[in-house]
This record gives structure tokens, C-alpha cells and sequence, in this order.
């Protein structure tokens, strides 16, 4: 194969998994909720066997699909994004990563306050969307830093762009970076800028992830390695701290990622597209809006559409999620879920992939298609399993 596709519908899960009342998430189907919404118009998944595949028991099953289909159990212990997207690569998180349910401790706050300057509003878990409008017009008043965590490992902090500018804003994330490490690490610092007016606040497209980097060499490591291109569409860069891309691309949105995508499918290159299309997670399951993530899968179909034309007899299409976020579940966590796994292709057979015993078996299956060895990563290929003409080993 000379180009993959690979595209992470993130959160979009297909059912809860046999572990899931551990993490509390009995009964999560991220995708059935999304069916049972009435207003599901996904044609191009629905043909290539998006609900063929084993127990999704939603949807209606493809007489005939036109793409290899099964789903993925994780490994990992964790239910976040960048566990997910580590395990896709070849990584097996056996650790979760910290979490701050009640906030994050005095310590880091003080080192915070002496680093940035400024005093800090919040400390708590919270959404997005309403720790900017129940703190920032304290935070226009005092020019305090709004900081806050989620059910992720992650600490984030808003600033408005009038009170505390961008460039600002990322030197202070950046000091946060260098405290959060350690016994008090988490994967992600996120700097989540805002404009606006009370109560009329919005979230700009000016976030900026700063994670943690990878615990060993992932699948993208050996792409590069290789020298091959490994070209990635929305948070990709940031998940994965840079390693292994040698070209990054911003989005704005779901609609900006498929579109970057579809521009990047109409170039020259050999290696991987990895695309992360983050709003079906940020914008619609953790705020539980079955409505809008409904919407947004039948967008997304239509863009699949205008994509699949653009790609050759040596490409490869992979389309997969990195955990559940059930829109009709209890609070606004992720939920621990199966992922859906659909290849498509001019070479590819419409067989049925059953149920793979890891995320990582995604990432050794592009290492093999690119004629890379996976060695030393988790995960076992099924690209025997899905091409005409390979033979089974």
C-alpha cells in the first residue's frame, strides 16, 4: 500500500465492554443512542457494514458490505483519548493516568499562581463551555486564570484573548506542562481560550493540547523511521507530542478536519494520514447531545462520500474511534466501549473482522501494509485477512 487513511471518529464507541461496570458505564452504546434518536442517515457506513458487526445490535445490518468490518476490545486501562489513540499505535497504558476529581492539590496551585503571576478561579472539575460562563466575568474582572480538569487527565486553563493573550496563555500552559509532572502528571494540559461578552462567552479555535510524550516508540515513530510521511489532521500532533509526525494540520472543527483530509487525499504522498475529528467527543457526547452527535455522523457520512473518490487502487481507508462517550449515559465522562473498525479499499475484501483482542492490532495492520515490521509494538495485523489475493498465515 502506498497511502493510509486513518480516521478517528473520536469517541464514537459501538458498545460497552465486558469490563465496563468497573468503570461505571453499564449499558453505553455510543452509536445505538445515535439510532435510537430516529434521525440516523449514515448510507455509506450503513454499506460498508458499520452495523454488520458482531453485537452492535443497532442499525440495519448491509445485504452485501463493501468494506472489512469488526470492532476492537482495549487493553489499556483508561478510558481516555490519549490512552485510546497510544493503544491504536502499538502502546499498552497498564497504568491509568492520574485524574483530579476533587481538584488539583494546594502545592500545584501555589506553583502555578508564582509561575503565571496571576491568581487562579475555579479548581474544579467542570465543562467547557460552563466554567467560562459561571467564572469569566470574574476572570475579566481580576485577570485570574480559570483553571479546571474534567474525568480526563487533564488540567486546562481559559483565559479570555482580551485579558490574557494567546501567546501568553501558552507560555503559561507551558509552565503548567513542566509542573504537572512527576507524582502529579497528567496526560494533557490544555489552554482553552475565549472571546466575548457576558454571559455571550465563546470558545475560540485557539486551543492548544500540551501532552505528555508517548512511554516508548509508537507505530508513527517507525512510519517516520522508515521515511515515510506521517501527516496528521486535528489533535494527532498534540496527542502524541509531536513524535513521529512530520506534518501536522490544525482543524477548527469536524467539517475543517474532513476537509484538510480530503485536500491531503488529493496529493502525492507515502505513508500514514492520521485524522482526529474531535468534536463528535467535545462538542456533542460530553455535553450528552444526542441530537447534535446524531447530526454529526450524518455530516461526516456525507463527507465520507466526497473522500472515498479521492482515493487510488494503493490506498487504504481505515475508519475507528478511540473510546466511548454515550450522549444518553450519567454525567459527562467518556464511557468504556468497544471500537468500531471499518477498512475500505480498492484491494480490500468485505469480510468480517470479528472482534479484535486490541486497538493495537489497527496499528500494526498499517505498519504492515506499509511493508514496516510492527516489532516490539502490541497488536497483530489482519491485513492477511483482508486483502484479495493474500494468503492466510
Amino acid at each position: 500500500m502506498k497511502r493510509i487513511f486513518l480516521i478517528v471518529l473520536d469517541s464514537c464507541g459501538c458498545g460497552e465492554l465486558p469490563d465496563s461496570a468497573a468503570f461505571g458505564d453499564e449499558g453505553s452504546h455510543t452509536i445505538r443512542t445515535c439510532v435510537q434518536t430516529g434521525d440516523l442517515n449514515v448510507p455509506n457506513l450503513t454499506k460498508m457494514g458499520l452495523f454488520n458487526i458482531d453485537g452492535i445490535g443497532c442499525g440495519e445490518a448491509a445485504a452485501s458490505p463493501a468494506a472489512a468490518y469488526g470492532k476492537c476490545a482495549e487493553r489499556s486501562a483508561g478510558k481516555d483519548t490519549m490512552t485510546g489513540h497510544w493503544e491504536i499505535a502499538g502502546l499498552i497504558s497498564n497504568v491509568p493516568m492520574k485524574t483530579y476529581p476533587d481538584g488539583f492539590p494546594q502545592e500545584v496551585l501555589d506553583r502555578l499562581r508564582a509561575a503565571s503571576g496571576r491568581e487562579i478561579l475555579c479548581n474544579l472539575p467542570y465543562s467547557g463551555t460552563e466554567v467560562i460562563r459561571d467564572y469569566g466575568r470574574q476572570h475579566l474582572e481580576t485577570g485570574a486564570l480559570i483553571v479546571y480538569t474534567s474525568a480526563d487527565s487533564v488540567l486546562q486553563i481559559a483565559a479570555h484573548e482580551d485579558v490574557i493573550p494567546v501567546p501568553e496563555l501558552y507560555r503559561i500552559c507551558e509552565q503548567a506542562r513542566e509542573i504537572m509532572q512527576g507524582e502529579y502528571a497528567v496526560g494533557r494540559i490544555i489552554a482553552r481560550p475565549f472571546v466575548g461578552t457576558y454571559p455571550d462567552f465563546t470558545r475560540t479555535p485557539n486551543r492548544h493540547d500540551y501532552a505528555t510524550a508517548p512511554f516508548a516508540p509508537t507505530a508513527l515513530d517507525y512510519i517516520r523511521d522508515a521515511g515515510m510521511d506521517v501527516i496528521s489532521v486535528g489533535k494527532i500532533r498534540d496527542i502524541f507530542d509531536g513524535h513521529g509526525i512530520t506534518e501536522g494540520n490544525r482543524t477548527q472543527s469536524n467539517d475543517d478536519g474532513m476537509g484538510k483530509t480530503i485536500q491531503i487525499a488529493a496529493r502525492d504522498f507515502t505513508g500514514l494520514c492520521f485524522v482526529n475529528l474531535v468534536e463528535f467527543d467535545s462538542a456533542y457526547g460530553h455535553r450528552r447531545d444526542r441530537a447534535g452527535y446524531t447530526r454529526a455522523l450524518n455530516t461526516f457520512d456525507a463527507q465520507l462520500g466526497a473522500l472515498l473518490p479521492q482515493l487510488g487502487d494503493d490506498d487504504l481507508l481505515m475508519l475507528t474511534a478511540d473510546h466511548g462517550c454515550d450522549p444518553a449515559a450519567h454525567g459527562t465522562d467518556h464511557t468504556r466501549e468497544y471500537i468500531p473498525l471499518i477498512v475500505w479499499g480498492k484491494q480490500v475484501k468485505p469480510v468480517n473482522l470479528g472482534i479484535r483482542t486490541g486497538f493495537s492490532d489497527i496499528g500494526q495492520t498499517v505498519l504492515e501494509a506499509l511493508g514496516i515490521s510492527g516489532e516490539g509494538l502490541a497488536g497483530t495485523s489482519f491485513l492477511r485477512e483482508i486483502l484479495f489475493g493474500a494468503r492466510e498465515t
